[in-house]
């Protein structure tokens, strides 16, 4: 593999090479229930954009008001359409505000005013800022937003040099696992590679749609979100950004896993297999990213939402951030004490999954 690059490269979910393949490709839209409506905010040196999406459902958010939207249908409420500022399909937090200036609180009103226009025309129940960073979720102070909490697990590079790093800062339990899981990989006769952009060639991309729209098959019996026509515009619009694990058996590819990387963190996206192998999943999905991570010197892996079994595989548990706009009165007060009380949930079990961590105790 080759070494780090020098290029600072962006996040990649809010590129416009992203968002317009999600577009052109279909895979958003009127027909999708997933309707653009981005707006933009101009300042001295820059345009800045938001995406904005109006929503006739809640699927592909991974933040859930399912109970919500229930509790507005029983009282003979509409909750659709409402309003989202999210990547679609992508639970990973990052910017969510395009733009090259500093951006303040002011700013941050600009928008949300915009939020509410855009909110009375389509009548809209609400607007929800889904897995903001830590930066541009303090640009909304509105005290009109609740704030929502979640929990995701990512794992962190405490300056290994290389995978044995990683290894020796587990206990001898945990790391006698992991050498266990990718020694069962290799006693299948199977091999894996991850390959960088330009490096995919055609006929992987094409196996790797086939093994997502199979994961999609087994786990919810629909072909997923995304068409074959966005994973083609992606491969040439933005290769830099983009890698792949692929894994063979006898020389045949068997499963493939997806991910992204900017500049200091890799992004583990989707991944799909031929059949059932022994520890397949963890060495492509965990692994190799880690692996791939510690070479590249990148110092953090978001390998994706939910999935407590990563704990003890060092992946640490971190908090996701979501706003949410209730223009109803009465439910925006119902839904502030449902999220007072996930609260506290929430911070409990982050206090819990960090104590089960697998690293060495210091001391």
């Amino acid at each position: 593999m080759s070494s780090p690059s020098p290029i600072a490269l962006p996040y990649p979910f809010l590129r416009q090479e992203f968002l317009q393949a999600l577009e052109g490709s279909h895979s958003v839209g009127d027909d999708a229930g997933w309707e653009p409506l981005h707006i933009t905010l101009s300042t001295e040196r820059h345009n800045h954009s938001m995406p904005l999406y109006l929503k006739h459902h809640s699927m592909g958010e991974y933040v859930f008001d399912h109970a919500w939207a229930n509790a507005y249908y029983e009282h003979g409420l509409d909750y659709y359409p409402k309003l989202i500022t999210a990547i679609p399909f992508t639970p990973s937090a990052g910017p969510r505000i395009a733009g090259l200036d500093n951006l303040t609180d002011e700013h941050g009103q600009q928008f949300f005013d915009q939020v509410l226009a855009v909110a009375e025309e389509t009548n809209a129940s609400s607007w929800h800022l889904l897995f903001p960073n830590d930066q541009q979720l303090a640009l909304f102070t509105d005290p009109r937003l609740l704030h929502r909490n979640g929990v995701q697990y990512h794992w962190h590079n405490r300056g290994y040099t290389c995978f044995e790093d990683y290894l020796n800062a587990l206990n001898s339990r945990k790391r006698k696992m992991v050498r266990k899981e990718r020694a069962e990989v290799a006693a299948q006769n199977i091999t894996v590679e991850v390959q960088e952009g330009t490096e995919i060639e055609t006929d992987i991309w094409q196996l790797f749609y086939q093994l997502y729209e199979r994961t999609y098959a087994k786990r919810n019996g629909t072909r997923g979100y995304l068409t074959e026509a966005f994973f083609t515009q992606i491969a040439r619009t933005m290769p830099e950004q983009i890698a792949m694990a692929v894994a063979r058996q006898d020389g045949q590819p068997i499963a493939c896993a997806l991910y992204f990387v900017d500049a200091d963190t890799l992004y583990g996206r989707y991944w799909g297999s031929a059949g059932e192998f022994s520890c397949l999943h963890f060495e492509l999905c965990y692994y190799r990213g880690i692996e791939y991570a510690i070479d590249k010197g990148l110092q953090r892996y978001d390998a994706g939402a939910q999935g407590e079994h990563k704990l003890i595989r060092g992946f640490e548990p971190i908090r996701t951030h979501s706003l949410h706009w209730i223009q109803h009165p009465q439910f925006r007060q119902a839904i502030k004490r449902f999220l007072d009380s996930e609260q506290q949930a929430i911070d409990h079990h982050i206090q819990q999954a960090s104590e089960i961590l697998p690293f060495k105790k210091s001391g």
